[in-house]
């Protein structure tokens, strides 16, 4: 069988994936509501091909936090996980009707913007029945949650420096789990635009510094993350045919600090030429 038969039967498959197939609960059709109203499922309760990559992203990253979350929920009285740029919170609403719902404890807060969109988020709660979800309307880095602790704190395709606002959050709310999905990187890539450091030709174009700038730019975070006690793993959120955007930053609290990390940050930062505005993380 030629390449181009295989992905024909693949792309079959996948068209003939139900809910059933897909939604890890025991009952699927108990969530056809809220994935209706969430524009998962089509308003006929069926699966396009833009319904599928949405759904099979979030369940991708639901099973990466799912372990953590269980053992949090397991020590904790009153687990929060805080759900930053929520934007619809398709997570947040996932991770409840999954995993915190099952539970009977533990809530999500949603942080979003563009305060229609909390609006609807708070409608879709109350319809729901989630009643351990709230929403905030406002900017990430005027975010206080009560108590100022958030124990599990997520970020998905949020643009740009937005990212490192979710950082900073997270290390104000003291998170044990951090979970960072970039997007849209430009700030080191305009501060390397004018860098005459000796490695320049890996950025003189354009395109390669939009891309090599992503990349030091998230490098630079999981260092950050590290320098603060965090054991940090990346890799990928899910295939790249469902999101180009696919770099998942993965970091678990296991001490105060790291003298090491904080060291190999500065050499890297030295040896690149260009200090982020996140270094402001470091005192």
């Amino acid at each position: 069988m030629n390449a181009k038969s295989m992905a024909r039967k693949r792309k079959e498959a996948g068209a003939r994936e139900t809910l059933a197939d897909l939604w890890p609960a025991k009952n699927p059709q108990n969530s056809v509501p809220l994935l209706k109203a969430l524009h998962i499922l089509t308003r006929e309760g069926t699966l396009n091909s833009d319904s599928r990559r949405k759904l099979k992203q979030v369940l991708h990253l639901t099973q990466f936090l799912r372990p953590s979350l269980d053992i949090l929920l397991e020590r904790e009285e009153e687990t929060v996980v805080a759900d930053l740029g929520a934007g619809k919170s398709y997570l947040g609403f996932v991770l409840y009707d999954l995993v915190l719902g099952p539970a009977g404890r533990g809530r999500v807060v949603g942080v979003e913007t563009r305060s229609d969109l909390v609006d609807l988020s708070r409608q879709l709660a109350t319809d729901s029945g989630f009643t351990r979800m709230e929403f905030l309307s406002g900017p990430i880095n005027d975010a206080v949650l009560p108590g100022g602790r958030a124990d599990m704190v997520t970020a998905l395709h949020a643009c740009d420096t937005a990212t490192d606002d979710a950082i900073r959050f997270a290390l104000r709310h003291e998170a044990k789990i951090i979970a960072l999905v970039p997007c849209c990187q430009a700030e080191v890539a305009q501060l390397l635009k004018g860098e005459s450091n000796p490695l320049r030709q890996l950025w003189r174009h354009p395109i390669q510094r939009r891309e090599f700038g992503a990349h030091v730019t998230n490098v630079i975070r999981g260092l950050v993350l590290e320098a603060h006690g965090y054991k940090v793993r990346v890799t990928e959120l899910t295939g790249l045919e469902h999101s180009l955007k696919n770099e998942l930053i993965l970091a678990e609290r296991h001490q105060l600090g790291n003298a090491q990390a904080k060291a190999e940050l500065e050499k890297f930062v030295d040896q690149m030429g260009v200090r982020p505005a996140l270094l402001d993380v470091m005192g």
